[in-house]
Order: C-alpha cells, then sequence, then structure tokens
C-alpha cells in the first residue's frame, strides 16, 4: 500500500503591521496582483528580518511601503492563521505619525475607520479591522 506523502509546510512566518491612524483614518492599500491574498485590502508591513524586533519591522516596512515614518504607540492583539502559502503569526502595532502632514505612496489610502467594513481585508485581519471599526470608529484610535 502507498503512503501519502506528508504534507510540508514552510515554517511559521512572523509578519509585522504598521496599523496607522491618523485623525480618525487608517492607512490601507491594495495588495498587487500577483501575490498572495492579491487584491485585498492591507495595513503596511512585512516579514521580520533576522536581528529585527517586530517592531522594529513595522517601522521599516511602513517607511517602505508607503513613504511615511511612524512612530509606534500601543500593539493590537496579534493573529495566527494558517493560509494556503504557509502559517502567519501577524503582530499589529498602534502607529502614529511621526511628522504631519504627509501623504502616503500609492496604493496606499487614508480611510476613515467607519469606512473600513466596505474594504475587503485577509481573513486573518479580520478581528482586527472588526474592533477598529466597532471600538474606534466613534472613539478614536487606541489599542
Amino acid at each position: 500500500m502507498v503512503q501519502p506523502e506528508p504534507e510540508v509546510r514552510s515554517p511559521r512566518r512572523l509578519i509585522a503591521v504598521a496599523v496607522v491612524e491618523h485623525e480618525g483614518r487608517f492607512l490601507i492599500g491594495r495588495r498587487p496582483p500577483g501575490t498572495p491574498l492579491e487584491g485585498y485590502w492591507e495595513f503596511p508591513g512585512g516579514k521580520v528580518q533576522s536581528g529585527e524586533t517586530a517592531a522594529q519591522a513595522a517601522i521599516r516596512e511602513c517607511a517602505e511601503e508607503t513613504g511615511l515614518d511612524v512612530t509606534i504607540c500601543g500593539e493590537y492583539p496579534s493573529a495566527l492563521y494558517d493560509y494556503p502559502h504557509g502559517q502567519l503569526e501577524l503582530r499589529f502595532f498602534a502607529c502614529r505619525l511621526s511628522h504631519t502632514p504627509q501623504t502616503p505612496r500609492a496604493p496606499y489610502q487614508w480611510v476613515a475607520a467607519h469606512e473600513l467594513a466596505q474594504y475587503t481585508f485577509p481573513p486573518a485581519n479580520a478581528s482586527l479591522v472588526a474592533h477598529l471599526i466597532t471600538q474606534l470608529g466613534m472613539t478614536g484610535a487606541q489599542p
């Protein structure tokens, strides 16, 4: 009898996410074609590199992707999610702009908290987005 090959999964990847709020609006961008989760909307972020903390990665990724410098002011609950392309551990950091005003690079844009429900985010972001909409849409952003 032939035994099925065991599924080979890549190791869990740590992803740092900058949840940037400014004047009641959040910074989001659409994932480009040809990438995992293409077409979904997301907060700036990416893989934590060797030798850096998740917080440092969130700041770096935000600067690289959006051109904006941010300061971390808190942390939201993290998420662990199994996608077809691998298991991700996401660390979500509440961030503020270091300097104002700043315009983000495309495809990033500012969206009011109460409008976040109009955008489709990856499943791993569902709890965070629901929190931002229900808890922060009226009162201002606090993790």
